[in-house]
C-alpha cells in the first residue's frame, strides 16, 4: 500500500494536480520544491544531495518531474533514483514526453535507467500541454493575436495536464500497474491553425498561427532566456512535428482512468477567463 509520494515538480503543471489528487485518494503527498512553507512541502533541489533525506524519508513512491533549466537530466536525477532503489520505495513514475525515446537524450536516458535498475517503474509520454495556451503562449495571444511555433502544418494530439495526473496516481497507487511506458494523448490530433481558430472562438477575436522557421523559433526561446542549447533542442521537436511524429491518438487516459480524456475546445471554453483581456482590447 501506497501511503506517501514525494512528488518533485510539486508546484508545477502536472505535480500539483498530482499531489490534489493523491490527497483526495487519502494518500499523503510531500510536495518538493526549493523553499518549503507549508507543511506538506519539503526543501529539494536536484542539486543539492543533501536535501535527499528528508524528502525520501517515509516515501513508497515518486513523480519525477526533470528540471526544466538543462538537457542532461541523467547526470542530475541519478543520484536521487539511486538512493530511492537503494531504500526500496516502491514506485518511479517519470514524466517524459511522447517525442523521447528511451535511450534518447533528456528523458530518455532516465528511462533507459529505470528500465535497467528500478525493480517498478512507469513512464508517462504525453504529447503536447493544453495548458500551454494559457501559459507560455498567452502573452503573444494577448499582445499580438498570435501563437508561433515551427509546427506547420504538423497536427498533434494535445492533452489536459489533468488527465496526466490521474493517470500518474493511478500508476503509483494501484499496486498491479505493470511497468512500463505509457504514449498519453488528448482525443484528437490538430493543428496550430485549428487551435488558434479554437481559440478565436473563445476569445472572440482572431487569432492567427504565426509560422517561424526551426532557426527562428530556436532565436525566440533563446531571447527568453533559454540556454542555447536547449532552445535549439526545442525548436527542433517542432520541426520534427511538422514532420508527423505528433500525428497519432491513443486510448491510454480512457484506459488507466475510465474517464474520456479532455477535448481541447472544452479545456478553452473553462479557461475562457486568461482571454478575457482579448475580448476588452
Amino acid at each position: 500500500m501506497v501511503d506517501r509520494v514525494l512528488v518533485t515538480g510539486g508546484t508545477g503543471k502536472t505535480g500539483a494536480l498530482v499531489a490534489h489528487r493523491l490527497v483526495a485518494r487519502g494518500v499523503e503527498a510531500r510536495v518538493a520544491t526549493r523553499k518549503a512553507a507549508t507543511p506538506e512541502q519539503v526543501r529539494f533541489e536536484w542539486g543539492d544531495i543533501a536535501s535527499y533525506r528528508a524528502a525520501l524519508n517515509g516515501v513508497d513512491a515518486i513523480y519525477l518531474v526533470a528540471p526544466t533549466d538543462r538537457t542532461d537530466h541523467l547526470s542530475v536525477m541519478r543520484p536521487l533514483l539511486e538512493q530511492a532503489v537503494e531504500q526500496g520505495v516502491a514506485q518511479l513514475v517519470l514524466l517524459s514526453a511522447s517525442s523521447v525515446d528511451e535511450g534518447g537524450p533528456m528523458m530518455g536516458e532516465v528511462r533507459a535507467w529505470l528500465h535497467a535498475n528500478a525493480p517498478r517503474w512507469v513512464v508517462l509520454r504525453p504529447s503536447w500541454f493544453m495548458q500551454n495556451f494559457v501559459t507560455q503562449h498567452l502573452p503573444s495571444i494577448v499582445a499580438e493575436g498570435c501563437i508561433y511555433s515551427a509546427t506547420q502544418d504538423g497536427r498533434i494530439p494535445f492533452i489536459d495536464a489533468a488527465d496526466i495526473a490521474a493517470v500518474a496516481v493511478e500508476a503509483m497507487v494501484d499496486p498491479a500497474f505493470v511497468s512500463g511506458e505509457r504514449v498519453l494523448t488528448g482525443p484528437e490530433s490538430l493543428s496550430y491553425d485549428e487551435v488558434a481558430d479554437r481559440i478565436t472562438a473563445v476569445a472572440q477575436r482572431p487569432i492567427r498561427h504565426c509560422r517561424l522557421s526551426v532557426e527562428e523559433l530556436a532565436r525566440r526561446y533563446a531571447g527568453f532566456g533559454l540556454p542555447a542549447d536547449y532552445a535549439d533542442t526545442l525548436a527542433r521537436m517542432d520541426d520534427a512535428i511538422s514532420q508527423g511524429s505528433e500525428d497519432r491518438t491513443t486510448r491510454e487516459v480512457e484506459q488507466v482512468t475510465g474517464q474520456s480524456p479532455t477535448k481541447l475546445t472544452d479545456f478553452l471554453t473553462a479557461n475562457r477567463d486568461a482571454y478575457h483581456e482579448l475580448r476588452t482590447v
